[in-house]
């Protein structure tokens, strides 16, 4: 089904800036020099970050981008940020503008993981550096001033869905308390555009992050994990077989996106395990909307996903 009629024209332009790829292994160094140039023309960012590293069991580095509005505060909420990408693509040090603003506009820190992408490194790799920054930032809240029970995930895409593995793994190993998820149309079915997927919706998927992105991703990740143990919600977190016991949760999705109906079903699944979820969805929204910052669809967005950390966090309102 055609739907370029259903589209929002004021989030239309989108589609020239993020055209949708036809990935490949041998030409994916050439399509992450591309997807990195078109974030490195993005507006000058609001805070300069200073890079933290955390450690994995191995005794490699993991580095972390620190946005703090105001250093030498103390007794602060904060945002730990995992940026999107397919799970292929991106990375925090290019994608720094979003961390960035939120901090600027919210007057907390916020610390952006740069996780190892597939398929160089398949599940668990990438997981397990988030997890790893995350209790890094909960062991180290006091030196960089924030209060370690107002810790919250954030991820958009890709980085939504590894925002919701890392809530999942850190339930399952006793890791970091997270008073919240913030989930940003999140990647969270690995079936979804492949054979097995449950909904094949019409009118989702065609702009963007398409079906066969996100086979690409998926497999790219997948390596030659079976997905049938205890890990596998960790690895695809609509597999998980229970919700309970998950931080409070802001998710938000567009009603043209590829992941809406796993977005939705997660939701659902959430609220029947008993965690409070604020869910927005948006009419005409395609995967990343909200990158074209003056469509009226985008600033509702925008109002919507400040106005949830707020509350979730117990903030002051940001600046407007």
């Amino acid at each position: 089904m055609k739907t370029r009629h259903l589209v929002d024209p004021q989030v239309w332009p989108i589609v020239e800036m993020l055209p949708t790829f036809e990935f490949a292994r041998a030409t994916l160094d050439q399509t992450r020099a591309d997807s990195a140039a078109r974030f490195a023309n993005l507006l000058e960012i609001p805070l300069a970050p200073t890079i933290r590293t955390a450690s994995r069991a191995d005794g490699s580095e993991i580095e972390l981008y620190h946005f703090d509005p105001n250093p030498g505060a103390t007794a602060r909420a904060a945002l730990y940020h995992i940026h999107g990408g397919g799970m292929i693509l991106g990375s925090a040090k290019d994608m720094q503008f979003g961390p960035s603003a939120m901090a600027a506009a919210l007057g907390i820190p916020v610390v952006s993981v740069e996780y190892r992408l597939a398929p160089e490194t398949p599940f668990p790799g990438p997981q397990q550096d988030c997890l790893d920054g995350l209790a890094w930032l909960a062991a180290n809240a006091a030196e960089l001033g924030i209060d370690p029970a107002r810790i919250a995930v954030i991820g958009e895409s890709a980085g939504g869905g590894l925002a919701a593995a890392a809530a999942l793994m850190a339930r399952d190993t006793a890791g970091p308390k997270i008073a919240a998820q913030v989930l940003v149309y999140p990647m969270l079915d690995h079936r979804t555009g492949g054979d097995a997927c449950r909904w094949n919706n019409r009118s989702t998927g065609e702009w963007v992050w398409t079906r066969s992105s996100n086979r690409f991703g998926w497999e790219a990740l997948r390596g030659d994990y079976p997905a049938d143990d205890e890990r596998k919600g960790w690895f695809s977190p609509a597999l998980a077989e229970s919700l309970s016991g998950l931080p409070p949760t802001l998710m938000l999705t567009g009603s043209l996106d590829l992941f809406f109906d796993e977005d939705l079903d997660y939701a659902r699944r959430l609220v029947d395990a008993g965690v409070p979820v604020e869910l927005h969805s948006y009419p005409g929204a395609i995967h990343a909307f909200n990158m074209v910052a003056d469509a009226a669809i985008s600033q509702a967005f925008n109002r919507d996903l400040m106005g949830g950390v707020v509350r979730l966090l117990k903030l002051s309102e940001p600046a407007a």
